[in-house]
């Protein structure tokens, strides 16, 4: 893949965020599948996502890495699937509620798809073997930026005390060489590429 311009160490996490959502915006309906697939596989070949029972993803949207392929790797492999829903009780919290190729999808506030939501559905986070987390922008020491919302943040805030593994799911693209970092901002262990597996 053609090295990118890299961005300057200048810019603010808002200039960063509109920068990258434009490279990954621009990406060509071809190379979003063929980038799906190869990331999808490398993701099964994750050694956290080989031995685990149940795993958290999300819906693409605004050029995000398409996780339809990786979904159906996953169940396929006879993993549990479990998508995202805003939590309707404790703003900027997220539950986890089961998916499967008959799940009903509403559309949320933020204008992104997330199953119905049904309390027989929800897995405690502390059940969740692997939570594969959505991202802007990461860079070279596994800090992650996000849409803004601090979603993840919170969600990612304690996760070493559970057995639940974090692995950020982007475009290559994505990548800057460092980004600016804020006191509540949860660096990930890991992040799948289509080209390659990052760990810290």
């Amino acid at each position: 893949m053609t090295q990118l311009p890299e961005l300057p160490l200048t810019l603010s996490r808002q200039e960063i965020r509109k920068m990258i959502r434009q490279r990954r915006r621009a990406l060509t309906p071809e190379q979003q599948q063929e980038m799906g697939q190869q990331a999808a596989t490398r993701m099964m070949t994750y050694p956290p996502v080989v031995m685990a029972h149940t795993v958290a993803v999300f819906l693409s949207f605004d050029g995000e890495l398409d996780t339809q392929p990786l979904i159906e790797q996953l169940w396929r492999a006879g993993k549990r699937v479990y998508l995202p829903v805003l939590h309707p009780f404790s703003a900027g919290n997220l539950l986890f509620l089961n998916y499967h190729p008959q799940s009903e999808l509403v559309m949320n506030r933020l204008k992104i798809h997330e199953p119905k939501l049904d309390v027989r559905d929800v897995l405690p986070l502390s059940r969740l073997d692997v939570l594969i987390t959505p991202l802007v922008a990461f860079d070279e020491y596994g800090q992650r930026l996000g849409m803004g919302g601090g979603f993840y943040d919170r969600t990612l805030q304690n996760w070493q005390h559970y057995k639940t593994q974090p692995v950020g799911y982007a475009h290559d693209c994505q990548l800057v060489e460092k980004l600016p970092v804020e006191e509540w901002d949860i660096p990930l262990p890991a992040v799948v590429t289509p080209s390659k597996v990052w760990e810290w």
